[in-house]
Formats: C-alpha cells, sequence, structure tokens
C-alpha cells in the first residue's frame, strides 16, 4: 500500500511538472515578454575602425599604446577606479626601465603605519606595492559617487563581453538620450546624478563622462589625445593589466598546435611504413 501510494505522489509530482513546463512554453510562445528600454536601445560594443593591435590570430603588444593608456588611467581613471590587481612593479613589462617604474611607483602615495605610533599614514609608493584604491573604503566611495561604488577596472576587460570593445565604446558613447526613448520609456529617462549611455547595461549610469574632451591628457611621446585615442589606449591598457600573458598565451597555442599537426604527420608516416611492411610479409 505505502509503495503505491508512493508511485501516485511520483506520478503526480511529475504531471504537474510537465504541466507547468508545458504551460510555461505555450505562455512564452503566445504572450512574448514586454519590450523594454534596455532591449530596443542598448547598443553592442565595437572597438575603434583601425582595431586593437592586440586582438586577431597573432596579437602584439603595442607598447606606446599601453604605456599611453597607463598615464589615461593615472591622469583621469584612478580619482575614482582602482587597480588593486597590479604592482607598481608590473610596469616593466609596458616598456619602463627600472628607475622609472622606481620613479613612477614614488609618485603614488600608499598607505602605511606609523611604525612609532601604529596609526594609519601614507608613503610614496616602491616597486613592490600594488595601485592604492581612491577611497578608504566602501562607504568613502558611495558617499563621493551618488551612492554607486566605481568598481576595480583590474580585470574589468575579463568582467565584461568584448571587454575591449565595451570600455572603448562606454567611454565614448555619452549621449543625450533620444526623443523615441523618452516617449516610449519615460521612465528610462536619467535622473539627477545618472547620465545617458546606450553601451551599459541599463542604459544609465552614476560615473559622469571622464574623457570630455581633447587634449585632456598631454601624451609624453606627443600623440594627439583626442577622446577616441585616449579611448582606445585607456582600453588597450585595461586588456593588459586583465590578461598581461594574453599575447604570450596566443603565441604558445599556436606552437602546440604546430607541435601537434607535427606529431600527427608523424605518426601517420609511421602508420603507414608499419603496415606496409606488414603487407608486404602477408603477399
Amino acid at each position: 500500500m505505502i509503495r503505491l501510494v508512493g508511485i501516485l505522489v511520483g506520478l503526480v509530482f511529475t504531471f504537474v511538472v510537465v504541466l507547468a513546463f508545458v504551460v510555461g512554453a505555450y505562455n512564452h510562445i503566445t504572450e512574448p515578454a514586454a519590450e523594454t528600454a534596455e532591449h530596443a536601445f542598448h547598443l553592442d560594443p565595437h572597438g575603434p575602425a583601425e582595431g586593437f593591435a592586440h586582438n586577431g590570430l597573432m596579437p602584439e603588444w603595442d607598447l606606446a599604446q599601453l604605456q599611453r593608456g597607463y598615464q589615461v588611467y593615472k591622469e583621469v581613471c584612478s580619482a575614482c577606479h582602482s587597480l588593486e590587481q597590479v604592482a607598481f612593479r608590473n610596469l616593466a613589462e609596458l616598456g619602463y626601465s627600472e628607475e622609472e617604474v622606481k620613479a613612477e611607483a614614488a609618485s603614488w602615495v600608499v598607505p602605511a603605519i606609523n611604525p612609532d605610533t601604529g596609526e594609519n599614514t601614507t608613503r610614496p609608493g616602491t616597486p613592490t606595492d600594488y595601485f592604492p584604491s581612491p577611497y578608504a573604503n566602501d562607504v568613502a566611495a558611495a558617499a563621493a559617487n551618488n551612492n554607486a561604488i566605481p568598481p576595480d577596472l583590474s580585470l574589468m576587460t575579463k568582467a565584461r563581453h568584448h571587454g575591449p570593445e565595451y570600455v572603448y565604446s562606454l567611454l565614448t558613447g555619452y549621449q543625450e538620450p533620444s526623443a523615441e526613448l523618452a516617449e516610449r520609456f519615460p521612465d528610462s529617462v536619467p535622473g539627477p546624478g545618472l547620465y545617458h549611455n546606450p553601451y551599459f547595461a541599463n542604459l544609465n549610469l552614476a560615473m559622469a563622462p571622464p574623457i570630455t574632451a581633447d587634449g585632456q591628457v598631454t601624451y609624453a611621446d606627443g600623440t594627439a589625445a583626442t577622446v577616441d585615442q585616449m579611448a582606445q589606449d585607456v582600453a588597450a591598457f585595461l586588456t593588459w593589466t586583465a590578461e598581461p600573458s594574453l599575447v604570450d598565451r596566443v603565441k604558445m597555442g599556436w606552437m602546440v598546435m604546430g607541435f601537434l599537426l607535427f606529431v600527427t604527420i608523424l605518426a601517420w608516416l609511421a602508420k603507414k611504413s608499419v603496415w606496409s611492411t606488414l603487407k608486404t610479409r602477408k603477399d
């Protein structure tokens, strides 16, 4: 009797699950979800017209571009965003000499502890230090940014789909909301303290446009610092911070593919040689 009840309960449960699935599928087909502003007006990210040097089948780091991107981060982005996964010594990978790395580290102020009093203090950075956060804690960060905590940028291009293109598009995509958006979805028009950007997930974000005009940064190598150029450079730099081994990894992948191809051909020739001998003996 107990077994029969168990079987009946299982059948009823299975029937309910199947019925719910069928009803849900039917409703999905016959009653599509209402269109949202994010669905109608969100744009897919795109990169610069000439692309990035680190993309493609044979990527390379453009060290001059990475150095310019670091300069944009330092002079523009670091006021709000941290880079906590990157140490100053890593800048040597961008082509800076040991003395330049030391000087660059010393130009930053990092938190420290006073050895005499044990109180919090600050000191010039050293190559072994990591890039400091611009805020003491999340509460201070939220208070300074319309209750939104600026994310750390160390892995940003890995955390977003088409990361380099996303960063580039976001930085160059600030604009006024269209009249169509205001008419169809009035609730999606940015309110006080928000800025419209169709490349952002929900179209509006608390970050004001960080790159606002040509010449905002004066590049050390003399490159014209247009808005487009600065966005390209910092996007490339943040690609490096997120995956500094990207170029080496792709090159190693090609080497492995070449080795596997060589071994496959070698194995095929060995097979041909062995079986030809066996065939000769059989004949």
